[in-house]
């Protein structure tokens, strides 16, 4: 893992740089030898690198089984340090960013509470980040603000000690790592075909960024076809179907769930993210018709997958949970492993996994 003098070399200043399309900005976040160096935005993940990092986890999964091997893995980069900076509220991304760095060996910092950080004292949010890097080879961030992963990223990458920075989530903008092990999920449950599948999305799609970021890998695959399921006022927003219409991917929009189930071969629910409202809008919304029922399993493919990056509160009966095709217990899981292997290929270690 390095930074190329190319990389780091005078870049437009902040307000030119982040309006610009991603396409334009990857390479800015990406290493000389064609590695990841941050991750920031799901359009970063490409076929060839999302099946290594498929690859990767599983080897990492298998090769953990017994004390050899995951003392072996353990001892792959446990000369790292990693922070993980989560200043919004956060269970399972934490704790699988959390003990994916221990697979690997990498001892962890963390702060998730600002007002234990010298922010309190007046400290800019960028200097906080900065500080970070003089102690730690890697950053993993969760923020309340859109754009700010990115706007770090690209200040590291400005300074004499670049480290890599790994979005956990910011605003509502995306949430690579989380669509990172959606579609790993995918490819765990159809065995490695996800290509010409109906994926069905349901609930807050507005506001959601886990149905963004994983709208945006959609044009990694062949024939896929989306069905977004939401009340009016929670409709999926217009640059993800603008992107859609541009990669040819086909989509339609309902508030029929009934309807498109039966011909889902995933359905990935979500729940309502009234964080997000600015005057408890969220309450005026019959969310109802957007539940998954028990009642439901009957009228749904026997191969359909139930899928929910959680937390959930109404929108899946729990007895639901108990039907072999609810698989949001073990999407969750996959998330440690599917962090575990970014981390490894962002430091070059993957190949020596086993």
């Amino acid at each position: 893992m390095q930074r190329t003098q190319a990389m780091t070399s005078v870049q437009p200043d902040w307000e030119n740089f982040y309006p610009r399309p991603i396409s334009e900005k990857i390479p800015f976040f990406s290493s000389g030898d064609g590695r990841l160096y941050d991750c920031l935005f799901a359009q970063q993940l490409n076929p060839d690198l999302l099946t290594g990092l498929f690859r990767t986890a599983d080897k990492l999964r298998k090769v953990t089984q017994t004390k050899d091997g995951a003392d072996h893995v353990a001892g792959l980069l446990s000369h790292k340090r990693a922070m993980l900076y989560f200043v919004q509220p956060s269970t399972r991304t934490f704790m699988s960013f959390l003990n994916a760095c221990h697979i690997l060996g990498i001892k962890t910092s963390e702060i998730r509470d600002t007002s234990t950080s010298s922010e309190v004292k007046g400290e800019t949010p960028e200097d906080t980040v900065r500080t970070f890097s003089s102690y730690v080879d890697m950053i993993i961030m969760r923020h309340p603000a859109p754009g700010f992963v990115e706007k770090t990223a690209w200040l590291m990458n400005r300074t004499g000690r670049p480290v890599p920075i790994v979005s956990g989530g910011s605003g509502k903008d995306q949430h690579p790592t989380q669509a990172l092990l959606d579609v790993y999920t995918l490819y765990r449950s159809f065995e490695g075909d996800i290509d010409n599948k109906h994926i069905v999305m349901v609930g807050d799609l507005k506001r959601g960024r886990t149905v963004r970021s994983l709208s945006y890998l959609m044009r990694n695959y062949k024939g896929i076809s989306l069905s977004f399921v939401s009340p009016k006022e929670f409709r999926m927003e217009p640059d993800i179907l603008e992107f859609l219409k541009r990669h040819d991917i086909p989509f339609t929009e309902t508030e029929d769930f009934r309807g498109v189930m039966k011909t889902a071969d995933a359905i990935y629910m979500t729940r309502i993210q009234d964080e997000h409202d600015k005057a408890g809008e969220s309450r005026a919304v019959d969310y109802s018709p957007f539940y998954f029922r028990k009642e439901h399993l009957d009228l749904i493919k026997k191969t359909c997958v139930i899928m929910h990056p959680l937390p959930r509160r109404h929108e899946i009966e729990v007895a639901v949970d108990e039907d072999p095709r609810a698989v949001f217990w073990r999407q969750e899981r996959n998330g440690m492993w599917a962090r575990a292997a970014l981390m490894a290929h962002i430091f070059g270690v993957d190949g020596k996994i086993g």
